[in-house]
């Protein structure tokens, strides 16, 4: 009975307390904007340095009408301004304070407030925006990586004005001014390319940024002119082979992966160098052999250890609740590493226990640990040579299956592409998989809303359909069914087309499986050819199409189903006089197939063949100047004549 009461009195200390403060609340809803004024004001007093206040406040729904209150055009400035006060200290309380704000979408409301010619508004704004974006909740990209901010910061001459802040006597003027540069630089073209030519006292910026990065200067300084110079070459800026990167960037950005460092600075440094070195080769493996930084990334899995060098008590136990931040750095850095060259997974996979702790980063709580570990399987799972050994020795599929079952999106994505990996033919991983249900699965992706999900899907089925067993192509065409079928080669999303048409390509291959599939899909299958072929696509999906058909021409009964179709027969006529050579010959393919004379009914076939205008074709094409499209002209006209 103590339980069934224990509800009642929570709600009713809630009500009494909230009680008390909705008078605040309310008073922003008066019809007088004097009174809706001095309310702010007086709300402003009242959570001065009190959190419950705050929470309270935020519950009862003071956000909304605040944020409304701020942006209406009729709002006085100085209503406004106390708004934006209020916002900020309300920003000030707790963590869940400020998702509260945020869920409210106060970033874009504080943001055009700095568009007024006020400025003690403005800086009510900036107070707001600082207190919201130091908070750990807050993602900067909300702020820096729009390109929309960028710009109008750009096109305000944000550039020339904090230029030559960089040489102020003051070492925080100079850190500000650094660190605006980096979030201007970030994947914005744009930005990158005119900081290149920028003078500072006759210098220019990425030198600039060079002698900030030097060994001397603080770690800070150091860390930002990198990730600057970093952000400018990933824009395409600055050359990856130009000595201010491979000599400068680089090693930098390897020093602060050093157990020595901060673990802020390890994650800092591990992240910027994953990003700076993920599209290019030679710089995974320049960044591979200096100062052992494979083994050294190895120190990020074993940290705070029990010999561990920190005696200041508060910074281990910030440490030991940030550890996994070093786990999910040291993941994208390995995943960098590992993208393109087959030596360096090799090494990786090596290192001590590597597999294992990747494998344990798939089940970790945090969500970014296990998108970083998904991704540096993903990047491993590139290598023919790991998947047959160490993929297979760790069981890698299960906890990836796993993984699969319920996981966000972003973790979806990479993870189903990786399944694409283990289910190429030669991965011994293949048959566990699709005795685990991975063929429900895939099918359910191919009906996601997200287009990387679907091309995932039928990506997967298609290696999964590869030289398999006629019971398993019986199986994904059940599970997918033919209105799904027809779903995805409608699709608005190319590679989820031409994925499909994969798909069925390999469904439709070996004779036996061509006529038993053909046989009970027959119809729906050459519905959907046609359409193909009726719309308005490019090349290389007509290509795909006419070679599925030339694979049902290769059916024993399965070719009548082409033969008693004069649309499609008109069709390929059509595709062996297209002036694109590669359409040509799929074409070809077809007509080969069909009139091939060892087979039962060719004669018949090859009588309607002739009727229809074939053969006159063949004989044009066999003096065609392309020899591959010559020769299988003339070998179909052998088969006339033998």
């Amino acid at each position: 009975m103590a339980c069934l009461l224990e509800t009642p009195i929570r709600m009713s200390v809630l009500s009494e307390v909230t009680a008390s403060s909705r008078h605040y609340v309310d008073r922003l809803f008066d019809p007088d904007p004097q009174k809706v004024l001095q309310g702010v004001i007086d709300m402003k007093n009242a959570v001065i340095g009190n959190n419950k206040q705050k929470a309270n406040l935020i519950v009862l729904g003071a956000v909304p009408r605040l944020l409304y209150l701020l942006q209406q055009e009729t709002s006085s400035t100085e209503l406004k301004t106390e708004c934006a006060v209020v916002l900020g200290s309300l920003a000030m309380g707790t963590e869940n304070n400020v998702k509260s704000l945020l869920d409210c979408h106060i970033i874009p409301a504080l943001l055009q407030g700095l568009l007024s010619q006020d400025l003690k508004f403005i800086e009510a704004c900036l107070r707001c925006l600082r207190t919201i974006f130091t908070s750990p909740v807050t993602p900067e990209e909300l702020l820096y990586t729009a390109p929309d901010h960028q710009t109008i910061l750009f096109n305000h001459g944000a550039v020339q004005n904090i230029a030559h802040l960089l040489t102020s006597v003051s070492y925080k003027v100079r850190m500000q001014a650094l660190k605006c540069f980096s979030v201007l630089a970030f994947e914005n073209p744009q930005v990158s390319m005119t900081l290149v030519n920028v003078l500072v006292d006759g210098e220019l910026l990425p030198q600039i940024f060079v002698k900030m990065l030097q060994r001397d200067k603080p770690i800070e300084m150091q860390l930002t002119s990198a990730k600057c110079l970093t952000y400018m070459c990933r824009a395409g800026a600055i050359r990856t082979d130009d000595n201010c990167i491979v000599l400068k960037t680089l090693p930098c950005l390897v020093r602060m992966c050093s157990k020595e460092r901060l673990l802020e600075e390890r994650v800092e440094g591990a992240e910027t160098l994953a990003y700076l070195i993920e599209p290019d080769v030679e710089l995974q493996r320049i960044a591979s052999i200096t100062d052992h930084l494979i083994a050294m990334l190895a120190d990020y899995f074993k940290y705070p250890s029990s010999v561990s060098a920190i005696t200041d008590i508060k910074r281990l136990d910030h440490d030991l609740k940030h550890a996994h931040e070093l786990r999910q750095a040291a993941f994208k850095l390995y995943a960098s590493l590992g993208a393109n060259d087959e030596d360096i997974r090799k090494k990786i996979i090596e290192t001590e226990n590597m597999m294992d702790r990747i494998v344990n980063g798939l089940s970790e709580s945090s969500i970014k640990v296990r998108l970083a570990a998904v991704r540096c399987l993903h990047s491993l799972s590139r290598s023919v040579q790991q998947l047959r050994t160490s993929f297979q020795d760790h069981a890698v599929w299960k906890p990836l299956m796993k993984v699969l079952q319920n996981a966000p999106d972003e973790i979806l994505v990479v993870a189903s592409s990786m399944l694409c990996n283990l289910l190429l033919e030669f991965s011994p991983s293949k048959e566990p998989i699709l005795e685990s249900g991975a063929i429900e699965l895939l099918c359910g992706l191919t009906q996601s809303e997200n287009p990387a999900l679907r091309v995932n899907g039928i990506w997967a089925l298609m290696n999964m359909a590869f030289q398999a067993e006629q019971k398993i192509k019986a199986d994904i065409l059940r599970s997918l069914s033919t209105e799904q079928l027809f779903q995805l080669l409608s699709d608005s999303d190319l590679n989820v087309l031409m994925k499909t048409l994969g798909l069925l390509r390999n469904l439709l291959s070996t004779r036996p499986h061509i006529d038993k599939i053909m046989s009970t899909h027959g119809k729906q299958i050459m519905q959907a050819v046609t359409l193909i072929l009726e719309g308005e696509h490019n090349i290389e999906v007509e290509e795909q199409t006419l070679c599925i058909l030339a694979n049902i021409a290769d059916g024993t009964t399965a070719k009548e189903l082409i033969m008693s179709n004069d649309d499609i027969l008109q069709k390929i006529k059509y595709y062996m006089g297209h002036s694109h050579v590669k359409l040509q010959l799929a074409a070809m393919f077809c007509i080969s197939n069909l009139v091939w004379n060892e087979e039962e009914g060719s004669q018949e076939r090859q009588d309607k063949l002739r009727d229809i205008g074939i053969v006159d074709i063949l004989h044009k094409l066999s003096q065609s100047p392309d020899t591959n499209l010559c020769d299988k002209a003339k070998t179909a006209l052998q088969q006339y004549l033998a």
